[in-house]
């Protein structure tokens, strides 16, 4: 899962409010080369829409994200979540996920939770919300102290293509997380040419920035 994250760099941020547009939108970022997505336990729709690309798309390595708690964990597993994520470092769901066998990054924006997450034996961390929380200065920062453990960071929240680089280019960053490529409205009004082609975009740059 990590080494196919490593080749990518990219994780597109999804929330879905229908179910129906899953197949539709997993065949629009495999058309744009991207296989990772994340789609969020935000809405009703997250558990079925997993099952759906799952059984659908074997080769899309679909993650489910904003897991907050064991029985998340275990529908997101269940509905066949290869990954799971959450906005922040709660124990209890990493030992949730460890028990369901589901590989986990729990969120992170300070040292003391950086090292809480690694004494839970997590190492691929969400650093979020990226933005408001100093950006590619705080991941910096970070680098200092932890990158010798071999932590590496996926940067969400607020990310976009302007910015894009500025995160790629710091070796402690593993992916990114951006949902700018999966914004809803292009979801709901079933742009998926466009999507296609905000995939290829972002794998553009991202291919000129590999992991060190």
């Amino acid at each position: 899962m990590i080494d196919r994250i490593l080749a990518k760099r990219i994780v597109p941020v999804i929330v879905l409010d229908s179910e129906e547009a899953a197949e539709p939108l997993a065949e629009a970022l495999l058309a744009g080369g991207l296989d990772i997505m994340e789609i969020t336990f935000r809405t009703a729709a997250a558990e079925a829409s997993i099952r759906r690309i799952a059984a659908r798309f074997p080769e899309v390595l679909v993650g489910a994200g904003t897991l907050l708690e064991k029985e998340q964990v275990e529908r997101a597993k269940g509905a066949g979540a290869t990954f799971g994520l959450a906005p922040g470092l709660n124990p209890a769901t990493v030992v949730a996920a460890r028990e369901a066998a589901l590989p986990f990054s729990p969120g992170v924006m300070t040292p003391g939770e950086v090292e809480n997450a690694l004494a839970l034996g997590c190492k691929l961390l969400k650093f979020f919300p990226a933005e408001t929380a100093g950006g590619v200065g705080m991941l910096k920062a970070l680098a200092g102290p932890y990158a010798h453990t071999g932590v590496k960071f996926i940067p969400t929240g607020g990310i976009n293509s302007a910015n894009l680089k500025g995160y790629l280019s710091l070796p402690v960053v593993a992916a990114i997380g951006g949902s700018w490529m999966v914004e809803k409205s292009l979801i709901n009004e079933g742009k998926w040419a466009e999507i296609t082609r905000l995939t290829k975009e972002a794998l553009e740059v991202a291919a000129a920035f590999p992991v060190a």
